[in-house]
């Protein structure tokens, strides 16, 4: 299976907190909520669904899995909150245990192994494991050489710091630009993938 990161992304490279103004304060991160402003349904929403399509699996760090963990079950009847539902979902934690994950479909990956137990996720057949939001854990992916692409929406506005899914270790990642969608609200929907493969 194909490993794809998918962000709201600010022009800066943020993408800490994009839904709403407690979903991230840490490092005190004041501009939670920035990435709502620039939703635009017809483009975007279009987006999400063509690539809900070919997902099999999610993956998620931590905070970003008890943020939708508390977001979707509660939204059955609309064809995106129940594709999110129904979807297997892994998780990369050092602290929740089998007994927090109550949102259905949900797996503990191995605390002190997640990232070979990821490599044996990839290894099977199949289409996407989306990893939505999640930076440290988006970042030790890259590091590994374990994303095959990168679906980034790009929104025009700058955040001065915070958390960033791109890990800040010199090494250089050529990509490959696949496909640019730009929506009414100045978002670029791009999708990238490595240039290697």
């Amino acid at each position: 299976m194909r490993i794809v990161v998918s962000d709201f992304i600010s022009l800066d490279g943020v993408v800490q907190a994009p839904g709403g103004p407690d979903e991230d304060t840490d490092g005190a991160f004041r501009h939670g909520g920035w990435s709502m402003p620039y939703f635009d349904p017809d483009t975007m929403g279009h987006a999400f669904g063509e690539a809900m399509a070919t997902t099999e699996a999610l993956l998620f760090g931590r905070r970003t899995w008890q943020a939708m963990a508390k977001a979707w079950p509660g939204r059955a009847g609309d064809p995106f909150a129940d594709r999110m539902n129904e979807l297997p979902k892994y998780v990369a934690s050092r602290t929740l245990t089998e007994h927090d994950l109550e949102w259905s479909g949900s797996a503990l990956l191995p605390s002190d192994d997640a990232i070979p137990a990821i490599r044996e996720l990839r290894a099977r057949s199949g289409e996407a494991i989306q990893v939505m939001g999640s930076p440290s854990l988006a970042a030790q992916l890259i590091t590994h050489g374990l994303v095959d692409e990168y679906r980034l929406m790009i929104e025009p506005i700058l955040l001065g710091g915070g958390k960033r899914v791109f890990p800040d270790d010199g090494d250089a990642r050529a990509l490959e630009l696949v496909s640019i969608t730009t929506s009414a609200t100045g978002v670029l929907i791009c999708t990238y993938r490595p240039a290697d493969r």
